[in-house]
């Protein structure tokens, strides 16, 4: 894929398993359109479960405290 958001066209789900800085601030819209259905396990716990949710995502922190 040129890009990451290339990557997520017709993926199933968003899985963040890096702190890359590039991965922290991604446009939801573009992401929420790509993938087949809006779903992100967060491996990181970098993003807000709650506006996540808030905008239509199925979230998933993992390895929560």
């Amino acid at each position: 894929a040129a890009n990451a958001y290339e990557a997520l066209t017709g993926a199933d789900a968003l899985l963040l398993i890096t702190e890359w800085r590039e991965f922290r601030v991604p446009n939801w819209d573009r992401v929420k359109q790509s993938l087949k259905q809006p779903v992100v396990f967060d491996g990181r716990n970098i993003y807000s479960g709650a506006e996540l949710r808030a905008s239509g995502f199925t979230y998933s922190g993992i390895g929560l405290k």
